[in-house]
């Protein structure tokens, strides 16, 4: 499913080069739910960026449900991004004048989707989040809760290879988070592919792997059992 090998991304050039990667090297079976966690400045965003082809690194590989997609343009990227990735963001990205069905659906229309068909889809896939009796409401009228289950359907509806989950918890309230991460739990237990960014080691904890990230380089993994035992540590 994902392959990244010695990835390393550089910003700015000689004395103010920074480096936000260096040489990250792990792969994301299909089924998988990771977790990375990190300090502020550990190369989280960075790697979830290349991740989601919204960047490309300065050197290494990145192979996507076997496509190189390390050096494609970027006409290629948004048309990867758009077919193979769902995002999902800490602070929803919702659109403010659309209630929760038409902002399902702008991914379908990017997509070329035919209208009748976007709104069957879309109201399946809130339906399947809980939201059915919501799927009118603009996101001013809805729960924290609720707008992110707005933007995990909005993540689904192409069908992606993977989702990409950015502090999805981040912004929420407890009953809200549980919540949020029984969802993903539960899309990952039908086979969705997850990588989520979290801060939070108790959020980390639903994964099934987590990679701790330093400094730009993983330092280490932990490996967590289904049956909710104590944690491997991988070297």
């Amino acid at each position: 499913m994902i392959k990244v090998e010695k990835l390393t991304k550089i910003y700015g050039k000689g004395e103010i080069a920074v480096r936000a990667l260096h040489e990250v090297s792990f792969s994301v079976k299909a089924g998988d739910f990771v977790a990375i966690m990190g300090p502020s400045g550990s190369g989280k965003s960075t790697l979830m960026n290349i991740l989601g082809c919204l960047d490309t690194p300065s050197s290494g590989t990145y192979i996507l449900n076997g496509t190189d997609v390390s050096n494609m343009t970027d006409k290629e990227l948004a048309r990867i991004r758009n077919r193979k990735i769902g995002f999902i963001f800490q602070t929803f990205n919702l659109l403010p004048r659309l209630n929760a069905l038409k902002n399902v659906e702008q991914p379908m229309i990017y997509r070329g989707v035919r209208k009748k068909q976007r709104e069957e889809i879309a109201a399946r896939v809130l339906a399947e989040v809980g939201l059915a009796d919501r799927m009118h409401h603009r996101p001013n009228e809805l729960s924290g809760g609720q707008r992110q289950r707005v933007a995990i359907a909005r993540a689904l509806v192409n069908e992606p290879d993977i989702v990409l989950a950015d502090e999805p918890t981040g912004n929420l309230d407890s009953k809200s988070e549980q919540d949020i991460l029984n969802i993903l739990k539960g899309l990952n237990r039908k086979g969705i592919t997850l990588v989520m960014v979290t801060h939070d080691y108790n959020v980390a904890c639903h994964a099934n792997r987590i990679l701790h990230f330093m400094d730009g380089e993983i330092v280490r993994e932990e490996i967590l059992p289904e049956d909710g035992g104590g944690s491997i540590e991988m070297d």
